[in-house]
């Protein structure tokens, strides 16, 4: 069974075409990542794909709501072929044990789902896009979770915000040596005030979140770490965290075979 998945988040869409669950276990997922706008972009780009893979069953989430209305318009056009939307009120398998569920943003359930299913619980998702986000995944379902700024809001507000800054490509920002930690150049000190600060914030933050799940009797949770910005994270937190670049889209792909057997 292939089904297409798509991911519209702030800055970029991403889609695979996942064939089975066997993807979800091994990862062997042809994806690609594209431009996405709120004028439709992804809309367009998923009609495309759809017509010419022949698609058994289309899964999405979206954060941006003017291109939700896009990709929804877009893919009335299919009307044989089964689709799942995921968000608070369509979420699968997954348990909501927050306040205000509405409030939760698509592509964080999509993550907790695919953890579920490949992990189980607990789990912390932690998500290095536009905004860096942090998922509690606990046997109940998702329970909440830390959001903060991601590094391509760092480094662009450093630029925006000062008259002699230049702007930095996220993609750029490895980490120093630790000989280049004093900066001889505006560039390289910005690089590294920018990497260590993120991977420090990032450090800070999930050591505030276990803290919390262990206070909250939830136990030893899996770490995984997605989204773009995650190569930025030290050498040393390898062993410790597991680097799930497609968890999202597999997150979708388990929703939609888990709401087609409901239905069944």
């Amino acid at each position: 069974m292939k089904i297409f998945c798509v991911d519209v988040g702030n800055t970029h869409a991403h889609y695979a075409l996942m064939e089975n669950r066997r993807a979800l276990v091994c990862g062997a997922i042809e994806t690609h990542t594209i431009s996405s706008a709120a004028d439709g972009v992804p809309a367009i780009l998923a009609s495309e794909k759809i017509r010419e893979n022949a698609v058994d069953g289309i899964a999405f989430c979206s954060v941006v709501p003017r291109a939700t209305e896009r990709l929804l318009a877009a893919l009335k056009n299919c009307t044989d072929i089964p689709v799942c939307r995921v968000y608070h009120e369509n979420c699968p398998g997954l348990g909501i044990n927050y306040p205000t569920p509405s409030e939760i943003g698509p592509d964080r359930l999509a993550n907790c789902i695919g953890a579920q299913a490949r992990f189980g619980a607990p789990a912390v998702i932690i998500d290095m896009g536009t905004a860096a986000t942090f998922d509690v995944l606990s046997e109940k379902g998702y329970e909440g979770g830390i959001i903060a700024p991601g590094i391509g809001v760092m480094t662009r507000y450093l630029h925006e915000q000062t008259a002699l800054l230049p702007e930095l490509d996220p993609q750029d920002l490895l980490l120093a040596e630790d000989n280049d930690a004093i900066g001889k150049s505006t560039l390289r000190a910005m690089r590294f005030g920018c990497a260590v600060g993120f991977s420090g914030m990032i450090g800070a933050l999930l050591e505030t979140v276990l803290a919390e799940m262990k206070k909250n009797g939830i136990g030893e949770p899996c770490i995984l770490a997605t989204g773009g910005c995650a190569g930025i994270l030290p050498r040393a937190w390898k062993s410790k965290i597991r680097w799930t670049p497609f968890i999202t889209l597999q997150g979708l792909e388990e929703a939609f075979i888990r709401s087609t057997h409901h239905a069944e």
